[in-house]
């Protein structure tokens, strides 16, 4: 009965979240004495296996050869989409390095709950990778858990430290929007949510950064939000009645939808309007020959990861905080040359 015994039940148990029980059982700070004793006395009742109580050590086991892959499920897609992309780039640098992974899709009822991963239960994996965008409270708990060792993968949050590996999106939009100008174009706009993630707050700041290294005097009207929080992207983001002559898109499945939009309105790209994307990524079924975009370097991205995650495992020396990987620019067919102004 033991091995069944999670943090979970024993935080329904108490009435408190799973970060309280985890910082009881681990003597970190934030739980009170009376509190701290209660939880303590429960998991050893119940059982519970999952630290050293008392301690914050974790209890040594045999490796298992597996790492767990943790991924919201809402990005999640086999080749369909980025994050399952990436997933299959970490799947064979693990095991190349002789690991496998067992994947587990974090439901958003578990990542605002704070569920302890199922994986993380009867030592079934040595390490975790957690890929893709979570929130704060889910990271930061995974962050300060000691029973296994985490690495993140295209995930940060700026003030919170972890060990991640992210691509350089700063850099990317950097290069886009740069790569734009030097074509010509004044009048600039960014497609991107800003505040949905860090990714794409990254990618905004370096599209402002060029903009600013060549003296263009950026607007507000030039930020274009591209998703409603609740309902995903969206399907209608520009209208090409907005005065840009071009647009930095956060990825190239929102470069293709401006691209739709434009040409819905009778606009023809590059010819009207240049559109460029980042991450050299479309969902299988659409054309991957037109937009002119910066290449995510996912198999570096993963292959670093991997090797940090295991020499973690291992006790060895590795890379700690934020590891950036860069890629680099791909011409295509969504970019054309504008004349100069009079």
């Amino acid at each position: 009965m033991a091995k069944g015994v999670t943090l979970t039940d024993i935080a329904e148990r108490v009435g408190v979240s799973n970060v309280a029980v985890h910082k009881a059982l681990t003597d970190k700070p934030g739980v009170n004495a009376q509190l701290r004793d209660q939880i303590k006395a429960l998991a050893k009742e119940m059982g519970y296996t999952g630290t050293t109580a008392g301690t914050g050590r974790v209890k040594s086991f045999e490796r298992t050869g597996n790492i767990g892959v943790i991924i919201p499920e809402q990005y999640y897609g086999y080749s369909i989409s980025f994050y399952g992309r990436l997933y299959e780039e970490v799947v064979k640098a693990l095991y190349k390095h002789d690991y496998f992974g067992i994947m587990e899709l974090l439901t958003a009822e578990n990542e605002n709950s704070v569920a302890v991963p199922r994986v993380m239960q009867g030592q079934k994996v040595d390490g975790l990778i957690l890929l893709g965008p979570m929130n704060r409270r889910y990271i930061e708990f995974m962050t300060s858990q000691e029973q296994l060792p985490v690495f993140f993968l295209d995930n940060y949050i700026p003030t919170v430290t972890s060990d991640t590996v992210i691509s350089n999106g700063y850099y990317a939009a950097y290069v886009m929007t740069d790569y734009l100008i030097g074509r010509g174009h004044k009048r600039i706009g960014f497609v991107g949510s800003v505040d949905a993630s860090s990714s794409i707050a990254d990618r905004y700041w370096g599209y402002r950064k060029a903009l600013r290294d060549h003296g263009i005097l950026y607007e507000e009207s030039w930020e274009i939000p591209d998703r409603d929080e609740k309902t995903g992207a969206f399907t209608s983001i520009v209208d090409g009645a907005d005065g840009m002559d071009a647009y930095v898109c956060n990825c190239d499945f929102i470069a293709d939808i401006v691209i739709q939009n434009l040409e819905a309105k009778g606009y023809q790209v590059p010819q009207d309007k240049s559109v460029v994307g980042i991450d050299d990524f479309l969902p299988s079924g659409v054309d991957n020959t037109r937009i002119t975009t910066y290449r995510v370097d996912m198999e570096q991205m993963a292959e670093k990861c991997v090797e940090s995650l295991i020499r973690k495992i291992k006790g060895e020396v590795y890379v700690k905080g934020i590891q950036l990987v860069s890629g680099g620019i791909v011409c295509k067919r969504s970019v054309a040359d504008r004349a100069p102004a009079g």
